[in-house]
């Protein structure tokens, strides 16, 4: 039987809506998207660099607790209100997927605060040494 887990963050908006950081799938790892929230302090940075580095940790952290990083991440979405705020999160974003090279899209779309400048959402797949079923 295939190993199903949920991961939160400890998030107010996982228990107001009603969803998971993560959901670990057998080998796969569904993130939800994510914004740069920091959700300790529940506050959030008005820079958009800022603000997808957070996000990056965010994801990083729910990533680390399903036994998988950022290496294994096979495919990104980006959502963004503004498209010029895209650009200048490259070299972070490169920073973290440059070697990796998962599949990407970037979409311009409204989000669920008008502070939340980038929202971030991976899925990744699990080695076996990592506890998948592979």
């Amino acid at each position: 039987m295939t190993e199903r887990r949920v991961i939160l963050s400890g998030s107010v908006f996982e228990a107001e809506i009603g969803y998971a950081r993560a959901v670990v799938d057998g080998e796969w790892v569904h993130v939800s998207g994510t914004t740069g929230f920091d959700y300790a302090a529940m506050t959030i940075s008005e820079d958009v660099v800022e603000q997808a580095e957070q996000c990056l940790r965010n994801i990083g952290e729910a990533l680390a607790e399903a036994g998988c990083g950022f290496g294994d991440v096979v495919r990104v979405r980006y959502l963004l209100p503004v498209r010029e705020d895209f650009e200048p999160c490259w070299p972070v974003l490169r920073r973290v997927f440059g070697e990796v090279r998962p599949a990407a899209t970037m979409m311009v779309c409204g989000l669920a605060d008008p502070r939340m400048k980038i929202e971030i959402e991976v899925c990744a797949r699990r080695s076996a040494e990592a506890g998948g079923d592979v």
